[in-house]
């Protein structure tokens, strides 16, 4: 019998399956839900599209480092792999356990959603609300929609399990569907008389609690409005310091560099393109809601789902199906994908002596990482207990993990490139440029900065990263002989 522990991963991953993972990661249930929740009120719409093609210009910049790393060290484990090898083992735990939080938060993130996208699609039948029911920082959490999410959780755990080509099909003919929803809904825009661009005001949005305190409406809305120097640059920064959230995903992609059966110089033309397609869809759908919409912050005040309501005010009930089937494909590819690099994380952090020896056992069956996977499945069925209030704290999360494995992935360039003389000048440009926005971006996420409102982290995403960083020392001490000896 072989043994699993020395059982290998198996390259089955085309460069449309890896294509498909990235840009499943990069759109979740956040290009749909957020324009509502965060995008609109905190950035409107020109705030959104800059700060949303700031930030993809940023990714793309940080991509370069990933093109010249992933060919050099093309082992699962991504920026973990690149730390280890250029700065050393404690940086390397530091930044493979952050760069978990990252990946693993957005799968339960994007579960909490799959309630949501049933409630806005059967009317007042409230089919998922039965059973016990408890409340998260207001919102009720009810037994159906807890069993569904975590059924789907589940099911996608054991795909991911069963065998990576198998979820890379997957994973793409979502992706292919979602990116066809959402153009349709942009092409509805650009072609109908109801989307104008007067209904974008205010275009920089406005201070939601104050405008909800004095029970304000459209009408008067433009008293609470972002304006002035302050005022515009708070409302591109709320939404530019999440950007490591927005766009974490086309990094997946090195956690299966093993598992690929094509050349490594496709990797750069791969992230790119998943990039820019991010950016599109995130920018689209923000757009679309409020220029479809006349009254759209008082539907954002009433904490309804405005981008929904702009498809059927464009296009009717198909509408309502074609978000319904453009957010299903988000969520259901991005809990794909994040599964498949939190679990290729977690195996190569085990493999190489970081992680408990159990995380990184191999399938013998179907050389998938079984119990990372497990772990992961596991930790996400969080989510469906959490409920939607939650989303944001698991956004905070992931954007703080991405930005530290943005870091040292373009610190990394920099050390191995002088180390190995084979970077160009503008490689080493292209890594310092990296390593000052992933730098800005910890700032603005965990230190408040005054007469910058709605940037930083919120309360409960500081209890929630203190949690994190507890968890992880605990590991830490029980792997402390590996980190004490010479191995690695």
């Amino acid at each position: 019998m072989s043994d699993p522990k020395k059982a290998t991963l198996q390259r089955q991953l085309s460069p449309m399956h890896v294509w498909a993972i990235a840009f499943g990661c990069v759109i979740g249930w956040g290009s749909f839900i957020n324009p509502g929740k965060k995008f609109l009120p905190n950035s409107g719409v020109a705030g959104t599209a800059i700060a949303m093609i700031l930030g993809a210009l940023v990714m793309i910049v940080i991509a370069f480092s990933y093109a010249y790393m992933v060919p050099k060290f093309p082992k699962a484990g991504g920026e973990f792999t690149f730390t280890k090898m250029c700065f050393g083992k404690v940086p390397a735990f530091l930044c493979g356990w952050f760069l978990v939080v990252a990946y693993l938060t957005n799968v339960p993130m994007n579960s909490t959603a799959i309630g949501l996208i049933v409630d806005g699609l059967d009317g007042s039948a409230d089919i998922l609300k039965f059973g016990f029911h408890y409340a998260v920082a207001g919102f009720d959490i009810y037994m159906g929609e807890m069993l569904l999410a975590m059924s789907i959780l589940i099911l996608f755990g054991y795909l991911n399990i069963i065998g990576v080509k198998k979820a890379g099909v997957i994973q793409t003919v979502l992706s292919v569907l979602l990116v066809t929803c959402v153009f349709t809904l942009f092409l509805a825009a650009v072609f109908s008389a109801k989307a104008k661009g007067v209904n974008m005001k205010p275009i920089w949005g406005f201070d939601k609690s104050a405008a909800i305190a004095a029970s304000a409406t459209t009408e008067n809305i433009s008293e609470f409005a972002h304006r002035g120097t302050a005022g515009v640059l708070s409302a591109i920064l709320a939404t530019f310091a999440i950007a490591p959230w927005a766009y974490v995903g086309f990094d997946a992609i090195p956690q299966a560099a093993e598992e690929f059966n094509f050349s490594f110089k496709k990797v750069s033309f791969i992230m790119v393109v998943a990039i820019v397609f991010g950016c599109f869809v995130y920018t689209s759908n923000n757009t679309v809601a409020a220029a479809a919409l006349e009254n759209w912050p008082d539907r954002v005040m009433a904490g309804e789902w405005v981008v929904l309501v702009a498809a059927e005010e464009l296009l009717g009930p198909f509408g309502k199906i074609l978000i319904g089937t453009g957010v299903s494909c988000a969520v259901l590819s991005g809990i794909m994908g994040f599964y498949l690099a939190s679990s290729r994380l977690m195996y190569s952090m085990s493999r190489d002596g970081y992680l408990p020896e159990w995380f990184g056992r191999v399938d013998e069956k179907y050389g998938t990482p079984k119990n990372a996977m497990i772990f992961c499945i596991l930790v996400s069925l969080s989510g469906p207990i959490l409920g939607r209030e939650a989303l944001g704290w698991f956004v905070d999360m992931s954007a703080i993990g991405a930005s530290i494995g943005y870091f040292f992935t373009s610190a990394s360039t920099l050390i191995a490139a002088k180390r190995d003389g084979d970077g160009t000048h503008f490689l080493k440009i292209m890594a310092v440029v990296g390593v000052i926005f992933s730098t800005a971006f910890m700032i603005l996420q965990l230190i408040p900065i005054p007469g910058l409102n709605g940037v930083h982290f919120g309360k409960e995403s500081y209890i929630m990263l203190l949690i994190w960083i507890v968890i992880g020392l605990l590991f830490f001490i029980r792997q402390h002989k590996f980190f004490l000896s010479d191995e690695g």
